[in-house]
């Protein structure tokens, strides 16, 4: 599997997946049930799931893959595998905020280098390019045929006014705590995988995360925000995220503009 055969498979089925969704969400109703761990899954969840887990077989048989839907696939270890969350902000889909995306990503040795964030209700994608730089498409998202793109970076950031993003369903005290360590600008909340993606685009400098998240929910948001010059680091000892954990949980994290300087825990 070289980077060219990968981005265009996993732009597709993250648009093939997001239309899927969007039936749903926009359907008079839709049943919600309850997993193991008290988290909500939708017929939304299940249908995105199996087009992408489907269409990443299919194309890369030998690849490990792991996605949040499968609970046999988090059994698997290695350092390089494709990980999919086929709808990330559930709770934000269920309530039709929108805040939600379909997520796919590469990652290597320990390290998520490429991946697409598609956020099907608010007309957003971002994904990596072959050459590991971000871009944000804009058009029709047709599934077959690609649309403009433009470069994206991070901001160079002012420490004397930060914009800060936080998670919408997560937001709590210790989160609160920690950004009263920095001078902010302005604060805005997102749900998913999208804070990553605002940062990405400039429109935020950090986004830190004091609450639990997978591996899955934050993959393709991290390389996304990698190829436009980000970085995503613990929380705790501020050194490199890393993927391929046992368990596949991450440890609180912090996502950044490189030009801000980070507080201590």
């Amino acid at each position: 599997m070289t980077y060219e055969e990968l981005v265009p498979v996993i732009r597709r089925l993250a648009i093939e997946a997001g239309n899927k969704i969007m039936e749903i969400y926009n359907s008079d109703d839709f049943d919600v049930k309850v997993k193991s761990d008290d988290s909500p899954v939708t017929a939304a969840d299940e249908a995105a799931d199996a087009l992408i887990s489907a269409g990443l077989r299919a194309a890369f048989p030998d690849m490990m893959l792991v996605t949040e839907e499968q609970s046999a696939s988090h059994k698997e270890r290695g350092d390089t595998f494709l990980i999919v969350d086929p709808l990330d902000g559930t709770k934000e889909f269920i309530h039709r905020r929108g805040d939600f995306t379909v997520n796919i990503a590469l990652v290597e040795k320990g390290v998520p280098t490429r991946g697409v964030v598609y956020a099907p209700a608010k007309e957003r994608m971002f994904f990596t390019l072959a050459d590991g730089s971000s871009v944000e498409e804009t058009g029709a998202f047709d599934p077959e045929t690609a649309g403009a793109t433009s470069p994206i970076r991070v901001a160079s950031s002012d420490n004397a006014a930060l914009m800060v993003v936080a998670s919408k369903s997560h937001r709590d005290q210790a989160t609160d705590d920690y950004i009263n360590k920095y001078s902010v600008k302005d604060m805005k909340s997102a749900g998913s995988s999208l804070k990553f993606c605002l940062v990405a685009t400039g429109e935020a400098d950090l986004y830190p995360r004091v609450g639990r998240t997978m591996e899955w929910d934050t993959a393709a948001g991290h390389a996304v925000l990698s190829g436009a010059g980000g970085k995503v680091v613990r929380f705790d000892d501020h050194s490199p995220l890393v993927y391929g954990k046992e368990g596949y949980a991450n440890p609180f994290f912090i996502a950044y503009a490189p030009g801000v300087e980070l507080k201590e825990a």
